[in-house]
Parts: structure tokens; C-alpha cells; sequence
């Protein structure tokens, strides 16, 4: 049984059809021009040796085309409304989950290093609403043309299910799935000399930031040096315990079998201004938004390891709860629901 996106006959899905057509993106532009050292780490990520990607006359992979547009955690100033209003009257109708569901792309001309592209994005299709094992919801497909001045060098079509979750079927679980008295253990975490000083504050229930001695700028993941100032001094700052989260997404597959799907994996962002992965506890999986507060606790998964985790600060919510009630306009990223 799957939880129904809440709309009379299907009063959502004409309201989302309203959007097709829309711009999502009006002469954005990419951060940076096409260059060599990109093109070499996609390269060697990929494990492609092809003899057009470097040298003098070298031009990009094509399935590059999406990676010049990214706008990173800065994102783009071209970016319309349109999109995410879509996605929030998606949300308030319960189509809370999403998923990636495929990608084409259309390539038209080569991108080379020193090119700079512009890109248009318009929301293509919305679809009527489908069921499907993951729940019941909509695909949203978003088309971005990609232009090196004038000239159109390819388009990237986007496909997304924004859907409600199916409700998982009560009653006792398959005797072979992993009871958590006998599941495997967690992995261990890699610890080297760079970090190693960051898990020992681990092991006394301490969450220590690295700070440069030189510009007091503070970082996380733990790193040998600065990477403001290039400084290789460092002492620590003990965080304070709170947050919230700055991103998340829910694992559903593939399966592990020292976890039991789906879990909210999140990306905290301490009061501090450093952000952490991290799992968020004190919540169902599904109730995990953008922006809920967070505080910080020491799970003990067995004798030999403890990991730092986030309970949702129920207080803090609730509270802003409160004042969301009492406001009639404004408000921040955390939407309550």
C-alpha cells in the first residue's frame, strides 16, 4: 500500500502541469571555462586513457557536458523560481522522496580547454502520476541547452520521481535477514596521521575542529595543512554540540549488511560553520528535512567503535514551530510539516 500523493481526481497533477515549459535556468553561466586538469581528473576517475582528451589539440569527454554547468555548493545566479516551486508543491502533497531516474544527453559539437558555456534549463515534462514499487509520484524531466556562444554544443535531459513512499508491510521480518545481535559489524573508519588526533577525541566523547594557527580559519575533514593560507600549524577548538542539517539523502540500495535501509545519511553543518557526515537519529528516516536542528551525540556501535551522530534537537523544532506559527510571511529554510 503506498501513501497517495494528497489531490482530488488529479487536481496535483494538472497543477504541475502548469509548470512545463517554464525556465529553470535563464543565461546561466558555467563557473569556470573548460580546462585540462577537469578533463584529467575525469579521465583518470573514469579510467579513460582516450588520446583526444589530452595534448595540444585535446578536446573534453562528452559525457562531461552535464559536469560544466554544476554550480557547486554556491550554485548559479540564473537560476529561476519556477523549478523550485514545482518541487515544494510536490513536497506539500506528500511526494516527500526523490530519485534520479535517467539522463540523455545530445552532443552537437566538441567543448575544448578555454571554452566558455552558457546554458538554458526549462522544465520539459511533468508526468501523469505513476505507482511503482518505490512509491507513487510524478517524473519531472528538465531539458538544458548548452551553448558556447552562439553555438548550441549540447543538450542534457534530466529525469527525476518525486514520489510518496510506499509504506513497508508490517509483521516479522524473513528469519535470514540480520537480526542486529548477529549483523556484521560497521566498518572502521580509515585513520592515518592526518586525522588520527580527530577519532582519539572521538574515542573521550570529544568532536574536535582543526583551526590554523596562522589565519584561524577552522576545517573539517581533518587535512595536513591549510587550505586558506598553505600554513601547517594547527590546534583544535571542541565543537559545541548543535547544527543542523545542510543536506541529506535516504539509502534504500544497494543493501548493507551492517545497515538496515532506508537511513538518513546526512551533511551537518555545525554552529561552528564546518559541515560533517553524519547519521541523524531521534526521527523516522522520511521526517529528516533540510535545516531540522541537530544535536550531537556518541553512538557506541560495539566494544571497539563510537561514532558521532546527530539526534534531531526536538526542542529546537518545536520551538520553531512556534514561531512559524506567529509569523505571517518570511521564514527560514526549515519548513516544519
Amino acid at each position: 500500500m503506498a501513501h497517495e500523493p494528497r489531490a482530488g481526481g488529479d487536481e496535483l497533477g494538472r497543477r504541475l502541469k502548469a509548470y512545463e515549459g517554464q525556465a529553470a535556468a535563464v543565461s546561466a553561466a558555467g563557473k569556470d571555462p573548460v580546462n585540462a586538469p577537469m578533463i584529467r581528473h575525469w579521465c583518470e576517475a573514469m579510467g579513460d586513457t582516450n588520446p583526444a582528451y589530452t595534448g595540444p589539440d585535446a578536446i573534453a569527454p562528452p559525457t562531461m557536458l552535464q559536469a560544466w554547468t554544476m554550480g557547486g555548493l554556491s550554485g548559479h545566479s540564473g537560476r529561476s523560481s519556477a523549478y523550485d516551486e514545482l518541487l515544494t508543491l510536490l513536497d506539500e502533497s506528500g511526494c516527500t522522496s526523490v530519485v534520479a531516474t535517467d539522463c540523455e544527453q545530445e552532443y552537437v559539437r566538441p567543448l575544448r580547454p578555454g571554452d566558455e558555456i552558457t546554458f538554458d534549463a526549462v522544465i520539459e515534462s511533468v508526468s501523469d502520476r505513476k505507482t511503482t514499487k518505490l512509491g507513487t509520484g510524478y517524473f519531472v524531466t528538465t531539458r538544458m541547452d548548452i551553448r558556447v556562444g552562439p553555438d548550441l554544443a549540447g543538450t542534457h535531459r534530466f529525469r527525476i520521481l518525486k514520489y510518496a513512499p510506499a509504506q513497508r508491510k508490517e509483521g516479522p521480518r524473513p528469519q535470514q535477514e540480520l537480526t542486529r545481535r548477529n549483523r556484521p559489524p560497521r566498518p572502521r573508519p580509515v585513520v592515518n596521521r592526518d586525522n588520527a588526533g580527530f577519532w582519539e577525541g572521538v574515542r573521550e566523547r570529544r568532536l574536535l575542529i582543526q583551526r590554523c594557527t596562522a589565519c584561524s580559519t577552522l576545517r573539517h575533514p581533518w587535512l595536513p595543512g591549510c587550505a586558506t593560507c598553505g600554513h601547517p600549524e594547527w590546534d583544535t577548538v571542541e565543537a559545541s554540540g548543535t547544527g543542523e542539517v545542510y543536506s541529506y539523502v535516504v539509502m534504500h540500495h544497494p543493501p548493507f549488511p551492517a545497515f538496515d535501509p532506508p537511513y538518513a545519511v546526512a551533511l551537518i553543518e555545525l554552529t561552528e560553520g564546518v559541515r560533517m557526515i553524519s547519521n541523524v537519529i531521534g526521527v523516522p528516516y522520511d521526517e529528516v528535512r533540510i535545516g531540522m536542528p541537530v544535536r550531537l551525540e556518541f553512538e557506541e556501535c560495539d566494544e571497539e567503535l563510537v561514532l558521532p551522530v546527530f539526534r534531531a534537537d526536538k526542542g529546537r523544532v518545536e520551538k520553531g514551530r512556534a514561531e512559524k506559527s506567529r509569523v505571517a510571511v518570511g521564514g527560514g529554510p526549515y519548513e516544519a510539516r
